[in-house]
């Protein structure tokens, strides 16, 4: 494959995933806003989220990681697809009816046993939509991918409105929207992606499903592991902040998952490129360590020039929330260079697909885990609830700096670290201005716009070519 129908593939593809899920990316950043005025106060939204949390977590115990395996072993053209689709769906069978079988351990989770029906659908409802969508992914359905994810938001949008603002149903209407949403989304893709042409009992293989095993369990832990950098900061703050500053520990719950807000914008960013970048990093054999560079270096301006820049606006954009919120732009810094941290990793976790050795993923992930566990004890006791955004921060910069070490055995990666220390040190101090000094709006905008200008040429360079595929694309309809 030449070098230019490589990148092209790879625009061509991440401009699909851009422009089909623009819609509903743009839905589900009201969606947030929407709940501060749904629920009743902060105090509800963190038990929500914290139940969503819980739910998270299970996902990839139940399903033993399959997701990870159905898509690397769907995109083996040495696999049969049938095997691989019906070896997904006996795992994820498998483990719910475990998961049955542990409900009384399951109800001692904090805060589960009100919502463990719930929380059991959920699961279910998730674990077989990523199935579906992994599967049709693996079978390039690019597209459908797309109107499934537009599709999905919207029914989302509507059961929360249902749930929420027609009945009140409050932290039950909250998973009871997520649960229907997850359902019909399985379904729809079930019928129109033609996962019924592959559902025949006959084509489970052991043998196969031992093979997707080895490759998917060690993503069990790796998945726990991220989980607990992601999501366990609830749960710290949960327990160690009631009565800081007069609010109660839900309430500075709430105000932590509000802050997710704008670093959502970066985890978009991150989830276009990734759907589109983890097929080329599968399919295309030559060349591969230039090509992970270069692409590497453009993927990371992109993020660093988003990351300065969503700090720069955290501060007006808590606006758009309700008034009892707007102090979770303090959460919102830290957030956002994880959120740029998870995307990077995401980026080297791709190595360990191509080379199917997930057991680096495992190991990565479990340090950051552990230096989680410890940061966020000592940060919070130091920082109050934002110590929280800043251990997750430390934990998954760690991941990075291992993956950048443990990937160069398999592919080596220029990472051009001087570069990259000049712009996380500049976003830094940016942070530090935000945070420390009264009259912050100035020199927070001039930080902003060195650190564009610095990645001016990758980001221009970018541009150029996504621009150049959608007048392409136009002519080409116009002709």
């Amino acid at each position: 494959m030449s070098d230019n129908k490589k990148y092209s593939m790879l625009v061509s593809n991440t401009l699909l995933f851009a422009i089909s899920n623009f819609s509903s990316k743009l839905v589900s950043l009201f969606i947030q806003p929407y709940l501060t005025y749904a629920l009743e106060s902060p105090d509800v939204m963190g038990v929500i989220k914290l139940m969503q949390s819980v739910t998270n977590l299970l996902i990839p115990v139940v399903s033993l990681g399959v997701s990870y395996a159905v898509i690397r072993f769907g995109l083996d053209k040495t696999k049969d697809k049938s095997s691989v689709f019906m070896n997904g769906l006996a795992t994820i069978l498998a483990g719910f009816a475990l998961m049955v079988l542990f409900w009384p351990l399951v109800r001692m989770i904090p805060n589960a046993a009100s919502y463990l029906v719930l929380l059991y659908m959920c699961v279910l409802a998730s674990c077989l939509r990523t199935l579906c969508t992994q599967f049709i992914r693996a079978r390039m359905c690019n597209r459908l991918v797309a109107i499934d994810g537009v599709l999905t938001t919207l029914t989302l949008l509507g059961f929360y409105f249902l749930f929420l603002s027609v009945l009140n149903m409050g932290a039950t209407g909250y998973l009871l929207a997520l649960f229907c949403s997850d359902m019909c989304s399985a379904v729809f893709v079930f019928l129109a992606g033609g996962c019924r042409h592959y559902f025949n009992l006959r084509k489970f293989s052991a043998s196969l499903w031992k093979e997707m095993l080895r490759y998917c369990v060690p993503m069990i832990p790796a998945s726990i592991s991220f989980w607990i950098i992601n999501a366990s900061d609830q749960f710290y703050v949960q327990a160690m902040c009631g009565g800081y500053e007069g609010r109660s520990s839900e309430a500075w719950v709430g105000l932590l998952s509000t802050g997710y807000y704008l670093p959502q914008i970066i985890t978009f960013v991150g989830q276009f490129f990734y759907e589109a970048w983890q097929l080329s990093a599968v399919t295309v054999e030559e060349d591969r360590e230039a090509f992970f560079s270069k692409v590497f270096r453009v993927y990371a301006s992109v993020l660093f020039c988003c990351a300065a820049g969503i700090i720069w606006l955290c501060q007006p954009m808590m606006h758009l929330f309700r008034a009892d919120y707007y102090d979770a732009w303090q959460f919102v810094p830290f957030l956002v260079l994880a959120s740029m941290c998870t995307c990077l990793n995401n980026f080297l976790n791709s190595v360990y697909v191509v080379y199917k050795k997930s057991s680096g993923s495992l190991f990565t992930m479990l340090a950051g885990a552990l230096l989680n566990l410890v940061l966020n004890y000592l940060f919070i006791l130091w920082m109050g609830p934002v110590g929280a955004t800043s251990a997750s921060f430390l934990s998954l910069l760690l991941v990075f700096l291992l993956r950048a070490y443990s990937t160069r055995g398999l592919l080596y990666i220029d990472f051009h670290p001087k570069w990259m220390i000049v712009n996380l040190g500049l976003i830094l101090v940016e942070i530090w201005v935000l945070f420390y000094v009264e009259n912050w709006v100035a020199p927070v905008t001039i930080l902003t716009m060195v650190v564009c200008g610095l990645n001016f040429r990758e980001v221009y360079s970018m541009a150029q070519k996504l621009l150049g595929m959608v007048s392409g694309r136009l002519r080409r309809k116009k002709s």
